[in-house]
């Protein structure tokens, strides 16, 4: 096992990363400040692990809730069920939510952990490769809503993560690619010798290698809590992480939330991303090609769906959590390894882009 640390202050928390960390119960007990757990799972990760975890949390008040699978199923309808169980039991403000699951279930977990009562705890138990790389570490919790994706949530930090690889072993390859695009984007944004290695191991990840896996998690979660004990609430440096999000999410929500997976539509968004940073010469051709075809080799489109129009980006990227009085920020590359968020990008650059994808 592994053990990294997100330093921020009395939020502080460990991200435990390694084989087998689900038969550990010493990973969860020291956080409870009570007796009541609430786990939250879906129809896809229950049958696979939930009795597991239950038999980690013997002799403690405990119950479960089970969600229905898919990212149309994060909503503020669906918390509801959440919140109907956690009164339902009576469950008080040293009572414990523990998010089973992927991306989706650690989010909307996050976001019932942080509204209950006004805050209670929540830790993350991520099972996706996206999950463990990304969603679970950094207290961004929320849900969507028809209008953006994400635009209803809070900053509520877990108690700790418990990234345990093997269950990435019954991951389908297309969340594999999908989580591959997060990890991707680290070396991208941040670190280029990082980027190099993810160029020679690509192939290596979508295999499930264990060593690979356990490096990029590694890796990935290292930068990730880097920037957050920087930036907690993505005042400035934080928004780096959303390279590519800007295009993503407008894919995401105007292709209905589901049809695409999340880091489908980043890698999508990234290569977008880079285009526009060579449109206006902040990266060369050499350096655009290299993005694009590591997204590629990962199994991601470079691309967005058919029959999405320039408008239609502009109107959904207008409502991206980043722009500022009307103004759009986006965040592009300067280097493989370097990005910085800019509200300057010229509009002629942005819809040679735009044109050059919708037309594509």
């Amino acid at each position: 096992m592994k053990t990294l640390h997100v330093d921020l202050g009395e939020r502080s928390y460990p991200i435990h990363i390694g084989a087998g960390l689900l038969e550990q119960d010493a990973l969860i007990r020291p956080h409870l400040r009570g007796r009541q757990v609430l786990v939250v799972s879906n129809t896809t990760v229950a049958p696979l692990y939930l009795e597991r975890l239950l038999q980690r949390l013997d002799g403690l008040d405990v119950d479960s809730v089970i969600l229905p699978d898919g990212e149309q199923y994060k909503s503020l309808d669906i918390c509801k069920q959440v919140y109907d169980r956690l009164l339902e039991r009576r469950f008080d403000r040293k009572c414990m939510l523990v998010a089973l699951g992927g991306g989706v279930i650690g989010d909307l977990t996050g976001f019932v952990a942080a509204s209950y009562q006004r805050g209670v705890d929540f830790i993350q138990i991520p099972t996706t490769l996206l999950a463990q790389v990304d969603s679970s570490v950094g207290g961004k919790t929320g849900v969507n809503h028809p209008l953006g994706k994400n635009m209803i949530g809070a900053f509520h930090q877990p108690r700790c993560v418990i990234a345990d690889t093997a269950t990435l072993g019954t991951l389908p390859d297309r969340e594999m690619s999908a989580g591959i695009a997060e990890v991707i984007k680290y070396g991208l944004i941040r670190d280029a010798g990082f980027f190099d290695w993810l160029e020679n191991h690509v192939e290596s990840l979508l295999q499930h290698d264990e060593a690979a896996l356990t490096e990029a998690i590694l890796r990935s979660c290292a930068i990730k809590a880097e920037v957050v004990a920087a930036d907690e609430r993505e005042g400035g440096l934080r928004a780096i992480l959303n390279l590519g999000h800007t295009f993503g999410h407008a894919i995401e929500t105007a292709s209905g939330y589901g049809n695409w997976l999340h880091g489908e539509a980043v890698g999508a968004g990234m290569v977008m991303a880079a285009h526009l940073a060579r449109e206006m010469d902040w990266i060369d051709q050499q350096q655009f090609e290299r993005a694009r075809q590591l997204i590629l080799r990962a199994g991601l489109p470079d691309a967005p769906p058919a029959g999405m129009s320039a408008e239609r980006f502009l109107e959904l990227m207008a409502v991206d959590k980043k722009a500022e009085g009307g103004r759009l920020r986006l965040v592009l590359q300067q280097a493989i390894g370097k990005a910085v968020v800019t509200d300057t990008v010229p509009m002629d650059s942005l819809r040679r882009t735009l044109d050059h994808f919708v037309s594509a």
